[in-house]
């Protein structure tokens, strides 16, 4: 019995107290604020920090965007203002217009004769200036140029060479022989000189995001290449093109939201600006500005800058889609030749 009584009393005497009288846990004591202030600075300032960009481009971006469907869906007036809400009936008046297709067609053909040529010399140009050339920095430098004169003093020049009878392009095909061409008359002749005054300004501004690429290309795989024998041709080909591939699509992208929205040159093309006596080369955007600011109807103007915005998004997405399969290709053929490189390699040792 003495035993017993004493294994109870060690017991009691080395149990651990109860937290409470009623045998519950205690609380856990409360987080200090500076310990909360520092647990929400880690999950939320990282939204804080990029917060400009999405507050900015909301403003600049999303609502003009979103307000220009919202006029384009009523009868507004650029005196009168908002009239009433009227759906889908300016994009079917617009859409019923000769003048909406023959812009379209016009800003198709100069995208077609600019964006095309332009990707392509700005790629070979910046591929020249990648090699050892003299005074690489006055080259690189100087097909900058074009692109820091303004749109409107290119326009002035090349519309004065342009010129049907006093131009200098048809005085030189006067001189040796051949008929002269009607550069503003015409509708394919007007396409190709406001094209060449659109890939006058642009390829030497694409030639250095693509030079900018190349020189981000490892030199380990041109020597590579030049030792299973490929040229210069076949490594531009399997070397450097695959390489450029996400350059390629961001030019291609850009150059086809450029083009689309082509105003300048065509606006000063001529001395009225009305894109041609007939809207020979009359561009999407001087069709939106003509219903815009001289026949002062926005309810036009906007479903016409909607049907453009759709245009450049659709477009967009094919050239990224047809740029990417394309690259893709060349990327699967260069692997298949290092492969194949590699096993003839194999087999002779």
């Amino acid at each position: 019995m003495a035993a017993v009584t004493s294994a109870q009393e060690t017991t009691a005497t080395h149990s651990p107290p109860s937290p409470t009288g009623s045998g519950r846990p205690r609380p856990r004591p409360a987080r200090p604020a500076r310990s909360r202030l520092s647990a929400w600075d880690r999950k939320y300032s990282p939204y804080l920090y990029i917060s400009p960009f999405f507050i900015l481009f909301a403003v600049v971006g999303l609502f003009p965007l979103a307000y220009t469907a919202w006029v384009a869906a009523h009868d507004w007036d650029l005196i009168m203002g908002q009239g009433e809400f009227i759906g889908v009936e300016n994009f079917t008046h617009v859409l019923g217009q000769r003048d909406f297709w023959l812009a379209l067609r016009n800003t198709l053909s100069i995208f077609v004769l600019s964006t095309g040529p332009q990707v392509v010399a700005a790629i070979i140009i910046a591929y020249m200036l990648d090699t050892h050339l003299r005074a690489r920095t006055f080259w690189r430098m100087g097909v900058l140029l074009p692109y820091v004169v303004t749109p409107v003093a290119v326009a002035l020049i090349f519309s004065n060479l342009f010129t049907e009878r006093f131009g200098l392009v048809n005085s030189i095909l006067e001189g040796i022989g051949i008929e002269t061409i009607g550069w503003q008359s015409d509708v394919l002749p007007s396409h190709l000189a406001i094209a060449t005054m659109v890939n006058f300004r642009w390829t030497g501004y694409n030639a250095l995001i693509f030079l900018a690429a190349m020189q981000a290309v490892p030199r380990d795989l041109y020597e590579q290449a030049e030792i299973d024998g490929a040229g210069k041709v076949r490594q531009f080909l399997s070397v450097t093109v695959p390489m450029l591939k996400p350059t390629i699509i961001f030019v291609v992208i850009t150059s086809t939201i450029g083009g689309l929205q082509i105003f300048d040159e065509p606006r000063m093309y001529d001395q009225y600006g009305r894109g041609g006596t007939d809207g020979q080369w009359q561009t999407m955007t001087i069709y939106l500005y003509e219903l815009g600011w001289t026949r002062s109807d926005f309810g036009l103007a906007s479903a016409v800058a909607v049907l453009l915005f759709l245009l450049i998004v659709a477009i967009g997405i094919v050239n990224f889609t047809i740029t990417r399969r394309i690259s893709d290709a060349e990327g699967g053929r260069t692997k298949t030749s290092k492969r194949s490189l590699r096993r003839g390699k194999a087999g002779t040792t």
